[in-house]
Order: C-alpha cells, then sequence, then structure tokens
C-alpha cells in the first residue's frame, strides 16, 4: 500500500466530474489498490474521508469512515471504513443542517455548509455488489461532501455565507468553544 499525493484546491483534477466505474472494473486489481492506496492515505491525513479527483483519479469512487454502532466502547473502538463506488446520494427528508467542515484538499479551513440531515446512498461496494445505506447527521455529511468531490464541487462552493471561513486555529480559538 501507498500513501498517495493529495490534490489541494486549485489542482483541475478537482473540478472535473468524474467518470463512472464499470462495475467489471471494480475487482480489478488496479481499482482494489487504489482502494487500499486511499484508506491508508485517509488514515494517515487523518481524514474521515477521501474521493478518487482528490488523489488525481478521475473515477467516481470515494472512502469514508464511520462509527461501527455495534462496538460497546465507541470511544475507543477505530472507525471502520467504506468503500463506496458510483454512488448516487438522495435526501431524505427536507431538514437541512449548518455544520462545519474541513477537507484534505482545503488544509487547516473549516467553513459552515448547509447538508441534507438524512440521505439515502446506492452504490457499488469494493466487492462490485450494490448496497443501499441510510445515514443521519455527520455520517451524511461526510457521504455529501465526498460526492461533491466526485462532481467536481468543494464544501466551499456549498457555503451560503463565507463570513465562518476560518483556519482551524482561529476555529479553536473562537469558534469551536460555542
Amino acid at each position: 500500500m501507498s500513501i498517495l499525493k493529495v490534490a489541494r484546491m486549485g489542482h483541475p483534477s478537482l473540478r472535473r466530474r468524474a467518470r463512472p466505474l464499470d462495475p467489471d472494473e471494480i475487482r480489478t486489481p488496479a481499482v482494489q489498490q487504489l482502494i487500499d492506496d486511499m484508506m491508508q492515505t485517509m488514515a494517515e491525513y487523518q481524514g474521515i474521508g477521501l474521493a478518487a479527483p482528490q488523489v488525481h483519479e478521475g473515477v467516481r469512487l470515494f472512502v469514508a469512515g464511520y462509527e461501527d454502532e455495534a462496538a460497546g466502547d465507541r470511544e475507543h473502538s477505530p472507525l471502520k471504513v467504506l468503500a463506496l463506488i458510483n454512488p448516487e446520494v438522495e435526501p431524505m427528508g427536507k431538514e437541512v443542517v449548518e455544520d462545519w467542515e474541513g477537507c484534505l484538499s482545503i488544509p487547516e479551513i473549516r467553513g459552515r455548509v448547509p447538508r441534507a440531515r438524512d440521505v439515502r446512498v446506492k452504490a457499488f461496494d469494493r466487492d462490485g455488489l450494490r448496497i443501499e445505506l441510510k445515514a443521519h447527521g455527520y455520517f451524511a455529511r461526510v457521504l455529501q461532501h465526498e460526492t461533491d468531490h466526485l462532481d467536481g464541487i468543494l464544501f466551499i462552493d456549498r457555503m451560503e455565507s463565507l463570513a465562518t471561513l476560518t483556519f482551524i486555529e482561529e476555529y479553536g480559538r473562537y469558534w469551536a468553544k460555542g
């Protein structure tokens, strides 16, 4: 496995719509290696999600971490990581929540972004099987953020106001305490 170079805001790969992976491609060694490398890269940079365009690969694939609700000790349980391929995200309900987001491609910056509180996602998993899952709250936000990357959209594009755009140091000093 390898740590991949993460594209930063301004790189053209972040602004292109990624191509869908053919289901026959999913189980190929190249795609499986990409998934493993993305998981390792996400962990290395302490991210919660990473989309293929962020590592210069123009395919509709992302990895995302989530808490295992079955684990008894949530505080000390490691995140599980899921690979989603060709995801289709659909809001469930009309409730939208504004909350803080950051991005490995926009290091050291945070901003408040409105997102659907609940979503349904249809995708392929890393074995090429069709899956459908429902997500709520923070995990729903992560899934929407990563899917946006597949469409060439950054979180700052979704912000209703740039007034909350802040460096992480100032976020910790002035915003996180509230």
